[in-house]
């Protein structure tokens, strides 16, 4: 497991934003811009990505042990600080007021994907799809094809 790998799981599950993970640097004296941050996060493979070092990772851990924490002198309770991290997250609109989806038959015959509606209800009433006839002047999109595997059938 790499540094990225170990920084993108901390910032899952503590549930970090980036401009958070750039305060908590700056509480040991580390500054890193948001755009250097972004590239620890992006796959290895993408042209901007970048190795986290040693050295940004050790930062990151002691500035996370002061952000949960706190310092002697003035001691934090780590469940608090999680818990306004857990607030500040935004909600997504009609989460809770959203019933889940239930699939309400308009016509009592469509009730069941699984089961074709009967001849009797709408779909006698349906339209068929006109089909051309064979010599309508358009051209065969598929050609007959000719397979010649060495064998004479006769």
């Amino acid at each position: 497991m790499t540094n990225n790998d170990i920084l993108k799981k901390l910032r899952v599950a503590l549930m970090l934003r980036d401009d958070q993970i750039v305060e908590i640097l700056e509480l040991v004296d580390f500054r890193i811009s948001k755009s250097e941050l972004g590239a620890f996060f992006r796959a290895e493979d993408h042209p901007n990505y970048m190795e986290c070092g040693d050295q940004v990772l050790r930062n990151f851990l002691n500035g996370l042990v002061i952000h949960l924490r706190g310092t002697k002198e003035n001691p934090k309770n780590p469940n608090d600080v999680l818990a306004k991290h857990k607030a500040e997250i935004p909600k997504k609109e009609n989460t809770k007021d959203r019933p889940e989806f239930k699939a309400s038959p308009k016509d009592a015959e469509k009730g069941r994907g699984d089961q074709s509606p009967s001849k009797s209800g709408l779909a006698a009433k349906k339209t068929k799809k006109k089909e051309f006839p064979k010599g309508n002047g358009k051209p065969s999109v598929v050609e007959k094809v000719v397979y010649k595997n060495g064998k004479n059938k006769k």
